[in-house]
């Protein structure tokens, strides 16, 4: 089921494509994330059948800059009944805008409407902002992988969600 784009706090959220690439992983190391880069997200893209993935653009009245196209993403991947949250962040000059709370909110949704019925994903220990941001949408937490991350080694937590 295809994603209408629809507005939210003055951001378009839709599906990413790969056209969006390019600043989806400028974002992605910025935010320090685990690497993917951007053949990992290609590659997730090319798997339309199991994969969720979006964008949040913000709209030319909210531009921080004109280059900007995307404020915003999430990364997912349904598997048997679970949707696994892969990759979430936000630039920096776009947080504290409800961006992260609806990316995650309308992939809870899409994941519901395609048969999951849990959703889980890994968490920095450290980042107790992300933390609160899933713990509002229902995830506790619900184990700990040790040395999980690297640049920096860290633990994750794993959070996990009734659908």
């Amino acid at each position: 089921m295809p994603l209408d784009t629809y507005q939210a706090n003055g951001f378009d959220l839709c599906s990413m494509t790969e056209h969006d690439l390019s600043e989806v992983v400028e974002i992605e190391e910025a935010c320090g994330l685990s690497r993917w880069g951007w053949d990992g997200y290609h590659a997730e893209l090319l798997s339309a059948q199991t994969t969720l993935m979006l964008v949040a653009r913000p709209l030319s009245t909210q531009r921080e800059w004109m280059n900007e196209r995307v404020a915003g993403f999430i990364a997912a991947r349904l598997m048997a009944n679970e949707l696994h949250i892969n990759n979430v962040a936000v630039r920096e000059n776009y947080r504290r805008r409800g961006i992260g709370n609806a990316l995650l909110a309308t992939i809870l949704e899409r994941g519901r409407e395609r048969g999951a019925s849990k959703a889980f994903l890994e968490v920095r220990a450290s980042n107790t902002a992300a933390q609160a941001l899933y713990a509002r949408h229902g995830f506790e937490i619900a184990g700990r992988r040790a040395r999980y991350y690297s640049e920096p080694l860290e633990d994750a937590l794993v959070m996990a969600v009734q659908l």
